[in-house]
């Protein structure tokens, strides 16, 4: 068994319009790939990943036959703020989740593309620093930033993480990387998406916390 293909992402429709409830029902089994890292740290990021989730499905909710799409729901905040961003409801919430998205997304990729420490092959830091580094080190202020040097330190081996990603059964590494692939293929346009979206509206928001 594999805990990324349990619930994997579904392909895109042509428009690459992302469909709210199902981006929904897909995205909330993505809290538990932090479980797999093992150290409570990360649970920080778990948490921020779940909180953004509540808030766009509470948006969702109170009209799903108008935000049939995320960007029918990003679109709708905008306007209804005079053309203005806001730093409040399902578009923030929404931008930080896709950044928590990137970040798994680029250690994923990182793990399947091979890369790794020579002197430790056995960890996976090396990864999990390139998913920081490139997609929330720099919203971050140096408190937060500090909070994760320190889950770099107890990131686990990469034989653990593996292993639990085929929830603790034995696996070869081949074969659970072959599954992370496959995983990424769907959930890599699905977060390549969410992020031209921003960028086509001019949504994104950058200031760090």
């Amino acid at each position: 068994m594999s805990l990324l293909l349990d619930n994997p992402f579904q392909e895109l429709p042509p428009d690459r319009a992302v469909d709210t409830d199902l981006f929904l029902e897909t995205v909330s089994h993505i809290p538990s790939f932090f479980d797999c890292l093992g150290s409570t740290v990360f649970s920080v990021i778990k948490s921020d990943i779940n909180g953004n989730i509540t808030k766009i499905r509470a948006v969702y909710l109170k009209d799903p036959a108008k935000y049939v799409t995320l960007q029918a729901i990003v679109e709708a905040e905008r306007d209804a703020h005079g053309a203005q961003w806001p730093k409040v409801g399902a578009t923030l919430a929404l931008m930080w989740l896709k950044r928590g998205l990137r970040f798994i997304q680029i250690l994923l990729q990182s793990l399947a593309d091979g890369e790794r420490d020579e002197n430790n092959p056995n960890l996976i830091r090396v990864n999990i620093t390139k998913a920081y580094e490139q997609a929330l080190k720099k919203y971050h202020g140096w408190i937060v930033q500090k909070i994760f040097r320190t889950a770099l330190l107890a990131a686990p081996y990469r034989s653990n993480f593996l292993k639990a990603l085929s929830r603790g059964e034995e696996v070869k590494e081949e074969d659970c990387l072959a599954n992370v692939r496959q995983f990424l293929v769907n959930y890599t346009v699905t977060v390549d998406a969410i992020y031209e979206m921003y960028t086509n509206l001019n949504a994104e928001l950058d200031y760090a916390v």
